[in-house]
């Protein structure tokens, strides 16, 4: 006798997340779980998804992301995650994380660029604690910041550790990591962590080889010395014996365009002996605080945000600077605190990175920008739409795997990224044929157009873009089965 079903999506083809060709199936739901794929024609259920002409596929696991906040505050409209289809978000990249801090004064950029007036939590407990009694719209999988433990513990943050402050930040990491955090962020490119040592990261990141943690890493640099970045990375990554993932792997300035040929070799190579892997955004843009530095290797600069003058929100800065009869770099100091979108990537390299088998796909989005860059709402789309469908340098298949079951188990997220019995009900229906990230650097937060449904732990989440159920994502604590 057949057990009544909650939900059976039905006639789609599925493609589960591992790489294996697209199959006609139904997929079975009782709960949070799938418990059964095939022909389900005959099988009860309580409610019935028509996905006739559509794909199946695990819910998108966006892999690197500035979401601290946002799952605390979800937005009264269309969601950024959801409507693209994210099912699951890892935060606390790049050295920053919301927890552990309580700060008065807005803490120092970029830290800032997870808003000003939530930096309350003590602990790191405290910070999971509250999501779960909020309910996430997603599930979400949280980092610790080194750049806010050196914020917290250090009087100054021009200068290295000193062993004490190491002891203190591992011992705050270590406490992070028993609460559920799944590992540890850096950002030594940006100025709260520029003056850490290569020992200091090891020292502090110490408690993540026998927790068997993450490490999650926005390298020194991705320009002109991007080589012993990389060789720094890699090196904290084997001192620790821990999975390493490289942070949006990208070559900016017009000199290092090309010079993936060479990074990737380089990844590649430190992999047959250590476990790395690394994640991109589909588009030849970055965004992070303005930096008047970053000026010069740009063709173009567009702010995001500015605090000391709010109307520079989605201008561009060369053009303002025009206007204003000054020198880019000048204006870029004067507009501070600000954010900015950079255009100094290649495409050619985008495209390669993307497609390299140890690649993953993360938006870093920046969920509190003015006019933030189009990631924030259109990565996974786009790589459907734009990657897969026009220029076609990926499967389907791959693509999905990309952005699935590669991501969950490089981040050892159990029975997510995958569509398999007993998996957890984490699915996007989309239409592969009008699959889109229609969000562009004008229209920033243009709702994907194709994802047609999004179910988060056997919940209908999203239709058709629309927000249905804000609660149904869960906390992803390290070590714990979800």
């Amino acid at each position: 006798m057949n057990t009544m079903l909650d939900l059976i999506i039905e006639g789609g083809a599925v493609i589960d997340g591992t790489g294996a060709p697209r199959r006609q199936a139904d997929v079975g739901i009782a709960g949070d779980r799938i418990v059964r794929l095939g022909d389900l024609t005959n099988v009860p259920a309580r409610e019935r998804f028509d996905a006739r002409g559509r794909v199946v596929a695990p819910g998108f696991i966006d892999v690197h992301t500035h979401d601290d906040r946002l799952l605390l505050d979800a937005p009264a409209g269309p969601h950024p995650k959801l409507s693209q289809g994210v099912t699951t978000v890892v935060t606390g990249n790049c050295g920053i994380s919301l927890a552990p801090l309580q700060a008065v004064a807005t803490p120092p950029a970029p830290l800032d660029l997870l808003g000003t007036d939530a930096w309350r939590f003590g602990s790191f407990g405290d910070y999971l604690d509250e999501l779960e009694q909020t309910g996430p719209a997603v599930n979400a999988a949280c980092l610790v910041g080194h750049s806010t433990l050196r914020v917290r513990r250090m009087d100054r943050l021009d200068r290295a550790a000193t062993a004490h402050e190491e002891r203190l930040m591992a011992l705050d990491l270590a406490i992070a990591l028993e609460a559920g955090a799944i590992g540890m962020s850096t950002g030594l490119y940006y100025p709260p962590a520029k003056a850490a040592s290569t020992d200091e990261v090891i020292a502090v990141g110490a408690p993540l080889t026998s927790a068997r943690g993450v490490i999650t890493m926005h390298i020194r640099d991705e320009g002109d010395a991007i080589d012993s970045a990389l060789r720094e990375a890699l090196l904290i990554g084997r001192a620790l014996g821990i999975d390493t993932v490289l942070s949006h792997h990208k070559l900016v300035g017009k000199a290092n365009h090309g010079r993936s040929v060479e990074t990737l070799a380089m990844i590649e190579e430190a992999s047959r002996n250590q476990s790395v892997c690394l994640d991109c955004y589909p588009y030849n843009a970055s965004s992070t605080m303005l930096l008047p530095g970053r000026v010069a290797q740009s063709d173009d600069v567009r702010v995001t945000w500015s605090k000391a003058d709010p109307s520079a929100a989605g201008r561009s800065l060369f053009a303002l600077a025009r206007e204003r009869g000054v020198a880019p770099e000048e204006l870029a100091q004067t507009l501070q605190p600000a954010g900015a979108i950079y255009f100094a990537m290649s495409e050619d390299d985008v495209s390669r990175i993307l497609q390299h088998p140890l690649t993953m796909v993360g938006s870093d989005g920046l969920a509190h920008d003015v006019s933030p860059h189009p990631r924030l709402w259109g990565t996974f789309p786009r790589v459907l739409g734009h990657y897969v469908r026009e220029r076609r340098i990926l499967a389907l298949e791959q693509a999905v795997h990309k952005m699935t079951g590669l991501s969950a188990a490089r981040f050892g997220l159990a029975g997510r990224g995958v569509l398999a019995e007993s998996a957890h009900a984490d699915v996007v229906v989309f239409d592969e044929a009008t699959v889109s990230g229609t969000a562009s650097f004008e229209n920033p937060t243009a709702v994907s157009t194709g994802i047609l449904a999004v179910f988060v732990n056997g919940k209908l989440a999203c239709r058709n873009g629309r927000t249905v159920d804000v609660h149904a994502g869960r906390v992803l604590r390290h070590g714990r089965s979800e």
